[in-house]
């Protein structure tokens, strides 16, 4: 297998070690016991006939949010074996997906408007090109892909107003909030050289979907 075949999904200059990989794992479990409290609780409301609308989508960003963390977990926490890489490939590409899911629920509020159909299928275009690339060239695009991410996630401020006049105050800040802490965990991503390093960038990942998770129960 070549260098650059190993690089991209394997850290080479500093593996992490036993408590930095058990403290990534504890975070991970919160995470999707979390999701599964919170995310069981909108999907709950979300099943009675008031809210039944948005069901769908809500299974989606629940579904996805789960998806992400389990693979996220599997990849953090396989040994560095060829099938690493295959985790790799879909811990990326699941990203993607994850954060075309959490706007869904949102921009469902603006549906039959044409911001909100615009938006909608760009975000899940963008999603399936991402997913895509990650599946069949991971290696390529890796500091550009975190700029996508970026660009990704702040890319709701266009639909900002229409959704602010829908939704209640808590919820705009609880998106914002979301936002900010996900951007902060970019930091933590990139600062290979500090120990705990991906369990930090992962805690604002769990921090951040936690507060969209809350959110999403402003609105049903």
């Amino acid at each position: 297998m070549s260098t650059v075949s190993r690089t991209w999904w394997n850290r080479e200059n500093r593996p992490y070690d036993h408590a930095e990989l058990q403290v990534d794992a504890a975070v991970h479990v919160a995470g999707l016991v979390i999701a599964a409290i919170i995310g069981g609780q909108a999907l709950y409301i979300a099943a009675s006939p008031q809210a039944a609308v948005h069901f769908a989508h809500m299974a989606l960003y629940v579904g996805s949010l789960l998806a992400v963390l389990s693979v996220s977990m599997a990849f953090n926490q396989w040994p560095p074996t060829p099938f690493k890489m295959h985790l790799a490939r879909l811990d990326q590409a699941s990203i993607f997906l994850f954060m075309a899911g959490s706007y869904t629920p949102f921009l469902a509020l603006l549906a039959g408007t044409a911001t909100g159909s615009i938006m909608m299928t760009a975000i899940w275009a963008a999603a399936l090109i991402g997913v895509t690339l990650k599946l069949w060239v991971p290696h390529r695009f890796g500091r550009i892909a975190i700029a996508m991410y970026l660009a990704f996630g702040w890319s709701g401020l266009i639909v900002f107003s229409d959704l602010a006049r829908l939704v209640p105050n808590s919820t705009i800040l609880l998106l914002l909030a979301g936002g900010v802490v996900y951007s902060l965990g970019v930091g933590f991503h990139l600062w290979e050289r500090l120990r705990f390093q991906n369990a930090l960038w992962h805690l604002c990942v769990v921090t951040g979907a936690s507060f969209h998770l809350w959110a999403t129960l402003g609105v049903l």
